[in-house]
């Protein structure tokens, strides 16, 4: 199955503040905030929303095709996405602005707050699918994950004009597209993504109800945090997918992008919604226990064996047959 992966591509740098972000506002002077957070450590890392997932799926033992926009300075990056399975054929290298930046603040309570500078990610809206899909044979799906908010449409319209299945992760970018526009991203989509906030969020913002948006879309995902997952379909009984057990907790960020990882690793290997959360779920466990999106190795004995810890060994052994985790 040849997965295409839009989105971002940056670099990230993670703060931590060690109280809680709660603590700091006045209920009554909402309206006009003004904090500054002494933060006890600063670490840069690689990330970007598309890269982290394409780098999970590569980690896993697929070659997704990432689709996004860089700099010049991307060089390093590309090598270490190369090196874990990722084909990079298809980033667009921006001639003046440098690769995108995310600044990001976490708390105590693993509460985040977060700027993101756009930087080449602006170009991302002159890349077309078709010579993607030319190059490589055809694509079976393609992930719309958080980019440029004119790419994400332009590239939604181009799967629909193509009949290419698409699936939807708008998250980020909900806070910054009016309703219309998250209407036409979720609008016929196979597979639409999103924690349980951002749910709530396309709703409010859509106007469409939660009915409403299953009729649209084929599979809507949920992320439940600590509570694990939620898979829905029309007409279908909800199925909840529990979490898989964490060794210890490091820092959020990339946790989602890892989700979805492990669920687009199943669909292309042909196994059922539930085995794709569980998949999506062990691989977050690993991003949550680092710091940084893309810090963590998924090691073939240890996946295995920490998934037949979490969802049984009769699981265990259906995953076993597909998964080729990049280190032994």
């Amino acid at each position: 199955m040849r997965i295409a992966v839009t989105g971002s591509i940056a670099t990230d740098h993670l703060m931590t503040f060690p109280g809680s972000f709660g603590d700091q506002l006045i209920a009554e002077q909402l309206d006009r905030v003004s904090l500054s957070f002494l933060v006890d450590d600063l670490q840069i890392r690689r990330g970007g929303c598309a890269a982290n997932i394409a780098f999970g799926m590569g980690c896993l033992g697929l070659r997704p095709i990432l689709v996004g926009a860089v700099g010049d300075d991307f060089a390093d990056y590309r090598s270490w996405l190369e090196r874990h399975g990722v084909d990079c054929e298809s980033v667009h290298v921006s001639e003046t602005l440098h690769t995108a930046r995310f600044l990001c603040t976490t708390d105590s309570n693993h509460n985040q707050i977060a700027s993101f500078y756009t930087g080449a990610m602006a170009e991302a809206r002159m890349i077309e699918l078709g010579p993607v899909a030319a190059r490589v044979g055809g694509l079976d799906l393609v992930l719309i994950s958080p980019n440029d908010p004119d790419a994400m449409l332009r590239h939604t319209d181009e799967c629909r004009r193509r009949g290419i299945p698409f699936a939807a992760d708008p998250s980020q970018q909900l806070a910054r597209m009016p309703g219309e526009d998250i209407r036409k991203l979720i609008d016929g989509a196979a597979y639409l993504f999103s924690n349980d906030y951002e749910k709530g969020l396309i709703e409010q913002k859509t106007g469409w109800s939660d009915e409403e948006v299953l009729r649209r879309v084929g599979v809507r995902v949920t992320t439940l945090g600590p509570k694990g997952s939620r898979i829905d379909r029309a007409g279908e009984p909800s199925l909840h997918v529990p979490p898989a057990p964490e060794l210890g907790k490091a820092d959020p960020t990339g946790v989602g992008d890892a989700y979805r990882a492990g669920f687009l690793a199943g669909l292309s290997w042909g196994l059922s919604l539930e085995r794709c959360a569980q998949i999506g779920s062990l691989t977050a466990t690993h991003v949550l226990e680092r710091l940084g999106g893309q810090e963590y190795e998924l090691s073939q004995k240890t996946f295995l064996e920490r998934f037949a810890t979490a969802y049984g060994s009769e699981a265990a052994d259906g995953v076993a047959q597909h998964v080729r985790c990049h280190y032994p």
